[in-house]
């Protein structure tokens, strides 16, 4: 038998999604519904189907890689005309084979009849129920929204109206299944899935930090010499924060529980304000005079000799 890279046309690096991928379009190509009366196609596919079961299975794969199997899924130095199923493995229905196929993040097991009913319309299972496909969408959300919460309204292709719950706390690249929300189920079976991946558009001023917010805020001159109270916005509204008297730009303070909020038995996120001194945009002429008449001296960048 050839080796299972070469008759999948693949490199020995080549990801299982590549993998999975050039044996569906192999697969379609030269399954033997499509080739009626063709018996060479009929022994190509079983040769594509029995290479994908060695280099589509994670662990067969690593055998095969390391010598310790051959093309034909024998142990080394076994001689299948001494035993086991006569013929070899792939002796029979090519629809009867299973393969293992890892992708993503979690293992999914598939069957070579499921990827020929994909291909095929239906045809790797003659009259059984399938579930649905799924609608997938991208989903912009306000960085309110993702914070506190909402709904959307999304429109299916189908020309329903689905009301999608946007839950508080939301974090940017994460997704929303909605179970049942897909395409109906050919002869009769289940609908698909609803799949919403969100995005969550940046905000003027705010930045997120876990559930805690962090913002940089203005203040003139004059506040942060003399200290006194400032309004600062939140995601709940304007709240009066307390500057201490001569406090330097950079200086952070948190007002507790103004991040995030609670949600789900976490406790709501804190909101850490930056302070920046800001001068006028325009020049003023009693500053300068000011500076110009000021008799301090102090070296500010001391530390850093």
């Amino acid at each position: 038998m050839r080796d299972p890279y070469e008759v999948l046309g693949v490199s020995k690096t080549a990801s299982e999604a590549e993998i999975k991928k050039a044996f569906r379009n192999l697969a379609k190509k030269h399954h033997p519904d499509t080739h009626s009366g063709d018996a060479g196609a009929k022994k190509r596919f079983q040769e594509i189907s029995a290479a994908y079961d060695i280099v589509g299975d994670k662990d067969k794969r690593g055998k095969f890689d390391r010598g310790e199997i051959d093309a034909g899924g024998n142990p080394r130095g076994f001689d299948p005309r001494q035993g086991g199923a006569a013929g070899g493995p792939f002796r029979g229905n090519p629809r009867d084979f299973n393969f293992n196929w890892t992708g993503g993040d979690a293992a999914e097991e598939v069957h070579a009849e499921d990827i020929f009913s994909e291909l095929f319309g239906g045809r790797g299972r003659r009259g059984q129920p399938r579930k649905g496909d799924s609608y997938e969408f991208a989903l912009t959300v306000s960085f309110e929204e993702a914070a506190r919460g909402g709904t959307r309204r999304v429109v299916l292709p189908d020309g329903r109206d689905v009301d999608v719950r946007i839950p508080a706390g939301l974090r940017d690249g994460q997704q929303i299944r909605l179970k049942g929300q897909g395409a109906p189920g050919p002869r009769g079976g289940p609908p698909g899935d609803m799949l919403l991946s969100i995005s969550v558009a940046p905000h003027p001023f705010f930045v997120r930090d876990g559930n805690d917010l962090r913002m940089d805020l203005p203040v003139t001159l004059k506040e942060a010499v003399l200290g006194g109270k400032v309004p600062v916005p939140t995601l709940s509204g304007a709240v009066a924060l307390t500057i201490p008297a001569n406090a330097n730009s950079g200086a952070v303070l948190r007002l507790k529980g103004k991040g995030i909020p609670a949600r789900n038995g976490e406790a709501a996120g804190d909101l850490y304000v930056k302070l920046v001194v800001t001068l006028p945009e325009k020049p003023d002429a009693e500053l300068k005079k000011f500076a110009e008449e000021w008799k301090v001296e102090y070296d500010p960048r001391g530390k850093m000799k």
